[in-house]
């Protein structure tokens, strides 16, 4: 159980976890293949397809997706109830608060200044005269590359063993979850249940405090 008398560091996943949406998805929809590209999703998230050759695929959907269609996506931000709340009790805590996400950095650089959070990676789409091409930067961030992150931050930051935790919520976030201390299944999919410490299974990230409030002796 993680100490939260002493510093610790924490890494969410992004899509359905931090937000709401799959981000992906409503680009496709912007670009008129959102079933098409919702199912490519949808399978990968249960762990049935390679993560980084089905991002390429749904990439490829993306092409011609402006830069200001992509920013009605995001305003506001779909905030995942209890989030910000969640981040405050973290950050009170003097815990790190990191995002890493298979999703891009279009949304992940908004999401982290919006929550003041201390770390953000994600996949980078490339664009041509405000246009999305349909393809995006190697390496691809995939389940791997998350649970690197949360190793070497949680290095560079000195943090003890035991002090870690990692929130997500489908099977490219099961190295992730494996990697730290505490493993959170939020709202996840079988395959990263089987794998959680804790599965919370109402959508409201705020329930996560709940539970540590209720570990804390009196």
């Amino acid at each position: 159980m993680p100490d939260f008398s002493k510093p610790g560091l924490v890494i969410f996943d992004m899509d359905s976890t931090l937000i709401t949406i799959e981000c992906i998805d409503e680009i496709a929809a912007l670009a008129g293949c959102k079933d098409k590209v919702s199912a490519i999703t949808e399978r990968a998230m249960r762990g049935e397809l390679d993560f980084a050759e089905s991002l390429r695929a749904r990439v490829a959907a993306l092409a011609g997706v402006t830069a200001q269609q992509m920013n009605a996506i995001f305003e506001p931000i779909p905030l995942t109830p209890g989030a910000e709340r969640l981040i405050t009790w973290l950050q009170q805590h003097q815990w790190y608060v990191g995002l890493v996400s298979g999703g891009f950095t279009w949304f992940t650089e908004k999401v982290q200044q919006r929550l003041g959070l201390n770390f953000c990676h994600a996949n980078t789409l490339i664009w041509n005269a405000e246009k999305l091409t349909g393809t995006v930067a190697e390496p691809i961030v995939d389940a791997q590359t998350k649970a690197d992150c949360l190793v070497r931050w949680a290095a560079e930051l000195g943090i003890e063993s035991g002090q870690t935790i990692a929130i997500g919520d489908g099977a490219n976030d099961i190295p992730m979850l494996e990697a730290a201390s505490f493993g959170i299944a939020f709202c996840a999919k079988p395959a990263l249940r089987n794998v959680a410490t804790l599965c919370v299974d109402v959508p409201d990230l705020s329930a996560v405090i709940d539970y540590f409030e209720k570990q804390e002796p009196v």
